[in-house]
C-alpha cells in the first residue's frame, strides 16, 4: 500500500509539473480519501490548495478529515470564506469538533463563522463535555424514529433526512421527550411489512453509553458487543447522540499509543513523529529521564554502602549486571502482562491475591530453572567455589520471585489509586527491582560468605 501511494504521489507531482490538472483530478477521484490525504501530506505545502480545489466537494471533505492538524491548518489559511463554508457543510459534526479542538483560536473563529446556526449549536453542545468522556466523541447526527410509526413511514423519513446523518443503518426509537426506547436496523425494516409498527420490530435490549462515561470504556463496548454505533444518553435517559465505530477505533488507537509511550517513560504527544520538532520530543522525554536517573542513584548508594564487602570478594562485582538485568526483565514480563489484562478489562483490584498467587508459582518455576542453569555454568565454566556460586544463584532465584510479585502488583495498585497502570511499566519496575536485587545480593553474601 505504501509503495502504491508513493507511485501515485510521484505521478501526481509529474502531472502537476506538466499542468495536466484534468488527469490529476481523475487520478485523485479514483483513489481512496484516506490515501489521498496521505499523498497530500507528503507533497510540498504550496501545492496543496490547488490539489484540494481539484477534488469534488464531498471527497474534499472526506480527505480534509483524514489529514493531520498541521495540514488542515495550512489549507484553512489558504481557503476563502466560501471554500471554508463548503468544507464545513460537508463535514459531520463530530469531525468538525475534532478539528476545532486542535486548531488555534483564530482558525476556530473562522470555522465557527463559516458554520450555520444549527451546526454551531451542535458543536457547542459537544464541546461542553469533558475531553475523555463519551459526549466528547459523539455526533448528534442520527436518525430518530417514533414507536407508533409504520415501517413505510419510517423508511420515508430515512430517505428524507438520512443524507445528512453519519449512519442510517441503525435508527433509534425515542418518545416525545427523546427518551431512548429501542433501536431498529434498516435490515429489520426491509424484511418487515410496510404497515407494521416500529414498536413491533424494534429491539428494546439496548447497549448504550452515558454522556460522562469514559470514552475508552465506550470504545471497548464496540469490541465486546460487535456494534456499528452506540447511542449516548444523558442522566435522564434522553438520547443526545451516537458514537460510531470509526470514532471508537480512533479512541482505541490513541489509548494504545499513549500506553506504549508511557510504558517507555515518554510523555504522550499527538503529532506524527516526523512532524514533531526536536524541542517537543525533548520536553516529552527529559522529565522522565531525570526522574529515573535520580531514582537510579539509589542503586549506586546501595553499592557504595557495601563497598568493603565487594573489596573483600571482588568476584561478586561481575554478577551485578546479570542479576539486575534478569530481575528487571522478570518484572517487566509480569507488569506488561498485567497492564494488558487491565486495559482489556480482564482484571480488577479484587483479583490481586489471585494474580499474586499465580505469578508466585510462575516465578518459582522460572527461578528454579534459571538458578539451576546458572549454577551449572558457574561451576563448569567459571570454576567458582560452591559457596560463591550458591550466593549468586540464591540471589538470582530470590530476585526473580520478588521482581514478578512487584511487577504484577504495582500496575494494579496504580489503577486502584487512579493512575494509569502503564506508568508502572518497564522503567519504574526495573528501577525498583534493581535496588531490591542489590539488597538481596549483599544480604546473601553477608550470610553465606561472612563478609
Amino acid at each position: 500500500m505504501a509503495e502504491r501511494e508513493i507511485r501515485v504521489e510521484d505521478t501526481v507531482a509529474a502531472l502537476l509539473e506538466s499542468k495536466k490538472y484534468a488527469s490529476v483530478r481523475d487520478m485523485l477521484i479514483a483513489t481512496n480519501s484516506a490515501d489521498v490525504a496521505a499523498i497530500f501530506e507528503r507533497l510540498p505545502s504550496e501545492k496543496l490548495p490547488l490539489l484540494f480545489r481539484l477534488l469534488p466537494k464531498t471527497q474534499a471533505a472526506e480527505v480534509f478529515v483524514e489529514m493531520d492538524s498541521d495540514t488542515q491548518q495550512h489549507l484553512i489559511h489558504g481557503f476563502s470564506d466560501a471554500e471554508l463554508r463548503d468544507v464545513v457543510e460537508e463535514l459531520y459534526v463530530d469531525d468538525t469538533v475534532d478539528i476545532v479542538e486542535e486548531m488555534p483560536a483564530n482558525v476556530v473563529k473562522r470555522i465557527l463563522a463559516s458554520s450555520d446556526a444549527d451546526t454551531r449549536r451542535m458543536i457547542n453542545e459537544i464541546l461542553k463535555y469533558p475531553e475523555d468522556c463519551a459526549g466528547s466523541i459523539m455526533t448528534t447526527e442520527y436518525v430518530s424514529l417514533r414507536p407508533n410509526m409504520s415501517v413505510e413511514d419510517a423508511m420515508l423519513r430515512i430517505r428524507r433526512t438520512g443524507v445528512d446523518k453519519e449512519t442510517i443503518y441503525t435508527c433509534y426509537v425515542t418518545d416525545d421527550n427523546r427518551r431512548l426506547l429501542g433501536f431498529v436496523t434498516v435490515k429489520d425494516m426491509l424484511l418487515a411489512e410496510d404497515d407494521e409498527k416500529i414498536s413491533d420490530v424494534m429491539t428494546t435490549n439496548i447497549i448504550f453509553a452515558q454522556t460522562l462515561e469514559d470514552k475508552e470504556d465506550v470504545a471497548k463496548k464496540f469490541s465486546k458487543y460487535d456494534v456499528l454505533a452506540l447511542p449516548v444518553v444523558d442522566e435522564e435517559g434522553r438520547l443526545v447522540g451516537i458514537v460510531t465505530v470509526d470514532d471508537a477505533i480512533d479512541v482505541l488507537q490513541d489509548e494504545a499509543t499513549e500506553d506504549i509511550e508511557m510504558m517507555a517513560a515518554i510523555t504522550p504527544y499527538d503529532k506524527p513523529y516526523l512532524k514533531t520538532n526536536i524541542w517537543e520530543l525533548f520536553r516529552a522525554r527529559v522529565p522522565w529521564l531525570l526522574l529515573l536517573m535520580v531514582s537510579a542513584t539509589f542503586t549506586g548508594m546501595i553499592i557504595t554502602s557495601f563497598e568493603s564487602a565487594l573489596a573483600a570478594q571482588v568476584t561478586l562485582t561481575a554478577f551485578i549486571p546479570m542479576l539486575m538485568d534478569t530481575g528487571g526483565n522478570s518484572g517487566s514480563q509480569a507488569s506488561v502482562t498485567i497492564i494488558r489484562s487491565l486495559s482489556l478489562g480482564e482484571l480488577e483490584f479484587s483479583d490481586l491475591w489471585r494474580v499474586q498467587w499465580k505469578e508466585l508459582r510462575v516465578a518459582l518455576l522460572c527461578a528454579l530453572t534459571l538458578a539451576a542453569a546458572n549454577f551449572l555454568k558457574l561451576m563448569l565454566f567459571d570454576r567458582l567455589s560452591i559457596v560463591v556460586a550458591a550466593t549468586v544463584c540464591l540471589t538470582l532465584a530470590a530476585t526473580i520471585v520478588v521482581a514478578k510479585i512487584v511487577g504484577c502488583t504495582m500496575p494494579m495498585l496504580a489503577k486502584k489509586i487512579g493512575f494509569d497502570p502503564a506508568v508502572m511499566a518497564s522503567p519504574f519496575i526495573t528501577t525498583i527491582v534493581d535496588a531490591l536485587s542489590l539488597l538481596l545480593y549483599f544480604r546473601f553474601a553477608t550470610i553465606l560468605l561472612h563478609l
